[in-house]
């Protein structure tokens, strides 16, 4: 941010700096880079590129393949990110059947391509060919008996426990960043934190894999949410590969933006849900520029993962639907009763899950990870398998509580008591009274339910790679479809009744449970992430349900209304503020009457602020105050006396600066003096070479005065991603104020604990 007349040398005196050397301008892990600073550099490459291009072609066309690196590098995240979608689609679904059975004819089929492929199979029993053996009919030639089922049982637990295990051991060994969902830490990366290690190789590497296993092993999680890190670790590599993005920490902000929304489209198959949840719920920073390229990245990788086909149902999901009856007004109030169960749903979780991460934190619980891991499959395989809605992956059970029932149907909620008389087309079945299978779909529906809503709170934030998407949506989709058969019934048994006279007569088509499900789903995954407009954006490109869209939206609103009334935060915010980083939320609103003097330090009773003056001290003087401080950087005064501020010098540049010039430039010893100004300082005869370090000092740094209104300056951080502001009255420097300070005032002034915030 120094403009190039400041950068010159002066007299025959070497400024060593004019030429850059490396590592000038990164940033220590845990530390939070400054916008401004990114932004102004590179604005200065950009006017740099700009000039050169009209010296010759050769610099002409390099400017033109600067300006294409950002296309190129979406392209690229779009098709690793499609790509890897696929796959870890088609591994899950053959995995996940691997825990039943296995394909004679190929071992690498899941259940549904096995038979598929088989010219035995018949329409009635789809599900059961001579080509798929359960394990008792391989092992004990028995598929039916208590033998039977107790072999299934046992070694259901076996490779649910196998797979578990081997998951949080690679995280454990190779890569401990590739547990949880990543959102979180991805929100906080956006807004400018640096978490080294958090997007490299050896996590994308890791995370797909477990990824596989997690969701196979049976565990009540999802793999959307870690989908969206795996794109994000591909935005990170393929940025690293251009200086553009490499050598400025801004703009890779805005590629892992874009790579967030191609990973919500490759895991929803939904490319605009995609580009608006990067926008309303992870980004920080998101021009104009980002929103069309996070369209372009979400359309490729849409396009690639609709190539592969994971599901064979050229859909870009698994539970694709649509429904043949339109939603009549009357069903806004249950629909309304769905948000507000949303709602409730969400707040429990979030009050529960933080307990009880809280608690890992704190106790020795966390240093058992593995256990942990063991202990949680081992009870959910034990409970899950003898349930046939719990048995199943999460999404194929969304899947089924999504459907309509057609007269093909072979689930047992589509058990229904037949008119023998009826001759209606295929898609139009009327309202039918409930048969016995819908009553036991209905109470092994609750049972599942009240297992999901418990063993999803011990399950989210484990040491292994877990989404919390689908096991929310399940949790609203099972009670939805059971309100919805709920209706259903009542609207037959009592279509006189004045609610239900004027669209529900006898032998009509009039309510749809399948779109209850739709939208207990969304409400409930509303109620934990506090997601609105992406929400009903994602659910109806997830669904195809486009006529359906004010049911969604009613319960969306709902279920985030009855959850703001707990508490404002998401299941994402509450994990960031447990893990104490520096996130300052756009959503937060500050409105305490506290001063800019309230906030900065030094506080009263406390040692005078660490500064640097301008030419009155030695390289020694320099090193002793950066090895007894940890500050980030430190302000240029004119002389400790006058305390008229200069400029702000970073640590880390400092001692770069001071490194280098010991090995490069002659002469600049333990006793040099260290100047920032233009012209060199009058120095006595014999003395040893002086050292200008003008060009690493940011001579506009942002400043406040200390009546300033700390509204005003947590507004000035939040919009303009400060690292620190310093305060200052006439010219003379008072003290500092950081990132830091201003979220432990914020924590201290909402009754919350301001040491939890830990890093810079």
């Amino acid at each position: 941010m120094v403009n190039a007349g400041d950068m010159n040398g002066s007299g025959n005196l070497m400024d060593f700096l004019d030429e850059p050397f490396p590592d000038v301008g990164t940033y220590e892990d845990f530390h939070t880079i400054d916008w401004l600073r990114e932004k102004s550099r590179d604005t200065d490459r950009h006017r740099k590129i700009t000039s050169k291009s009209k010296e010759s072609i050769w610099e002409f066309i390099k400017s033109l393949l600067d300006a294409w690196s950002g296309w190129v590098v979406m392209l690229l995240i779009g098709l690793l990110a499609g790509t890897l979608a696929g796959v870890i689609d088609l591994a899950v679904d053959w995995m996940t059947d691997l825990k039943e059975g296995v394909c004679l004819s190929a071992f690498w089929y899941s259940h549904e391509q096995c038979c598929w492929t088989s010219n035995e199979t018949t329409f009635d029993d789809r599900d059961k060919c001579p080509q798929w053996q359960k394990w008792s009919e391989l092992l004990v030639s028995q598929s039916e008996g208590a033998s039977a089922y107790i072999l299934n049982y046992f070694l259901y637990i076996m490779w649910a426990l196998c797979f578990a295990f081997l998951a949080v051991s690679l995280v454990r060994v190779f890569a401990p960043y590739a547990c949880g969902s990543g959102i979180p830490e991805i929100k906080t990366i956006l807004s400018g934190f640096i978490i080294r290690g958090y997007l490299g190789k050896w996590t994308l590497l890791i995370k797909t894999v477990t990824l596989v296993l997690v969701v196979s092993s049976g565990l009540s999680l999802g793999k959307e949410g870690p989908l969206v890190h795996v794109a994000c670790c591909c935005g990170n590599f393929f940025s690293s590969l251009f200086s553009k993005y490499s050598k400025n920490e801004g703009k890779r902000r805005e590629v892992l933006s874009a790579a967030a929304a191609a990973g919500v489209s490759v895991a929803f198959g939904a490319p605009i849900g995609g580009v608006l949840f990067s926008l309303e719920e992870v980004s920080y920073y998101f021009p104009l520029k980002t929103l069309w390229r996070s369209f372009f990245a979400a359309l490729v990788a849409a396009f690639t993962l609709r190539s592969i086909n994971p599901f064979g149902n050229s859909r870009l999901v698994l539970f694709y639907v649509e429904y043949h009856t339109p939603w009549y007004m009357a069903e806004l109030f249950p629909f309304i009763l769905l948000g507000v169960f949303g709602g409730l749903w969400g707040t429990l979780f979030i009050r529960c899950n933080i307990a009880w991460c809280r608690r890992r934190k704190t106790t020795r619980l966390g240093k058992y990870p593995v256990l942990e891991v063991i202990v949680i499959t081992a009870i959910t395989a034990i409970i899950a398998y003898p349930n046939p809605y719990t048995r199943r992956s999460t999404s194929e059970l969304i899947s089924e509580l999504f459907n309509d029932c057609g007269a093909l149907e072979s689930s047992q909620l589509c058990d229904y008591i037949n008119d023998p008389n009826m001759t209606r087309p295929v898609d139009d079945i009327p309202d039918r009274p409930a048969g016995p299978g819908v009553y036991t779909a209905m109470w092994q529906l609750a049972l599942a339910l009240v297992f999901k809503i418990v063993i999803t709170i011990f399950t989210f934030g484990m040491k292994i790679p877990s989404g919390l998407f689908i096991p929310s949506m399940a949790v609203g989709a099972m009670a939805g479809r059971m309100v919805g058969i709920g209706v259903e019934q009542l609207a037959y048994h009592h279509h006189d009744w004045i609610i239900f006279r004027n669209w529900c007569r006898p032998g009509a088509d009039c309510v749809t449970p399948g779109l209850y499900a739709m939208v207990g789903a969304a409400a409930c995954l509303g109620g934990v992430t506090r997601m609105t407009v992406s929400l009903v954006v994602i659910m109806f490109e997830l669904t195809g349900g486009l006529e359906y869209i004010v049911p969604l939206m009613a319960a969306a609103v709902t279920s985030k209304w009855v959850a703001d009334a707990f508490g404002k935060e998401g299941i994402y915010e509450a994990h960031i503020h447990l893990n104490g980083y520096p996130f300052l939320d756009v959503k937060d609103e500050f409105t305490h009457r506290t001063l800019a003097t309230d906030v900065m330090r030094p506080r009263r009773g406390e040692a005078p602020l660490s500064v640097l003056t301008q030419d009155s001290m030695t390289v020694e003087d320099v090193e002793t105050l950066i090895k007894e401080t940890d500050y980030n950087g430190f302000p240029v005064v004119v002389s400790k006396d006058s305390e008229r501020l200069i400029g702000f010098a970073q640590r880390r540049e400092l001692i770069l600066a001071i490194k280098n010039a010991r090995q490069r430039q002659d002469g600049v010893v333990s006793n040099s003096i260290v100047y920032f100004t233009e012209e060199p300082p009058e120095l006595p005869p014999n003395s040893p070479h002086p050292l200008k370090l003008r060009r690493i000092l940011n001579l506009s740094p942002f400043t406040v005065t200390d009546h300033t209104p700390m509204e005003t300056v947590v507004d000035i951080f939040r919009k303009l991603g400060l690292r620190q502001c310093l305060v200052t009255r006439s010219g003379r420097l008072l003290g500092i104020i950081t990132k830091k300070d201003v979220l432990r005032h914020m924590a201290q002034m909402a009754n919350q604990d301001p040491e939890s915030i830990m890093f810079n």
